[in-house]
């Protein structure tokens, strides 16, 4: 069985959103469970969203869903321990609709572990 994540004390941060409209378009809405609302970052060639965990965590499996008609092309999960610098875990390609997609990373090709700690 999955759970989230992301608690009270997950920090996050985006590239950019959309017309700087926070209140409509903000990062708040990522992890809100309503699908009404989403995160719209503005143009650009590379998007991102970053989260920081109070504690360790161990990842098997990402959840990702998009607006139809507004998916990326290529995604590619990073993570690191602590302060250090972020490192390539997996590349993952999403579908362009707005099905929710899961990404299990411990089954890519050629990856020996079946779950992430960072």
């Amino acid at each position: 069985m999955t759970h989230s994540l992301v608690c009270p004390g997950t920090v996050s941060r985006v590239s950019s959103v959309l017309n700087r409209n926070t209140r409509q378009f903000g990062k708040k809405h990522l992890f809100d469970q309503d699908e009404e609302t989403c995160w719209n970052s503005d143009q650009g060639p590379s998007q991102w969203v970053i989260l920081e965990f109070p504690q360790r965590i161990r990842v098997s499996q990402l959840q990702i869903q998009f607006q139809g008609g507004f998916s990326s092309r290529r995604g590619c999960l990073e993570g690191s321990q602590g302060s250090g610098a972020l490192s390539k875990i997996v590349d993952f390609y999403p579908e362009d609709n707005n099905s929710l997609q899961i990404s299990c990373p411990g089954l890519s090709p050629g990856s020996s572990r079946a779950e992430w700690e960072l």
